[in-house]
């Protein structure tokens, strides 16, 4: 309840450096569900590919899970930020 724990599972890493897309995408293996608060690190994680190359590569992942207070008080955060979004306009309606 009160400590993280840490997992090493397997994962599919793919970098896009094209004038279409930039983006790096982690696939975890072993259906690994995140929660609020947890945490991946990609070990030997690729450096960014040459301009207009995209990489697909195998590595291993590091998963350390938030411990239940964490997650809940990330959560909690998370749906308080949520109200930030909300636009909410009270305006007299006049007719002319």
């Amino acid at each position: 309840m009160f400590w993280k724990r840490r997992l090493e599972v397997p994962c599919t890493v793919e970098v896009e450096h094209t004038a279409e897309s930039l983006h790096a995408h982690v696939e975890l293996d072993d259906d690994v569900e995140l929660a609020p608060g947890d945490e991946v690190c990609v070990i030997d994680a690729p450096e960014r590919p040459p301009y207009g190359e995209k990489v697909v590569v195998r590595r291993r992942a590091l998963v350390t899970r938030a411990s239940a207070i964490e997650s809940l008080c990330r959560r909690l955060v998370g749906d308080l930020g949520l109200t930030e979004l909300y636009d909410v306009s009270f305006s007299e309606k006049r007719s002319l």
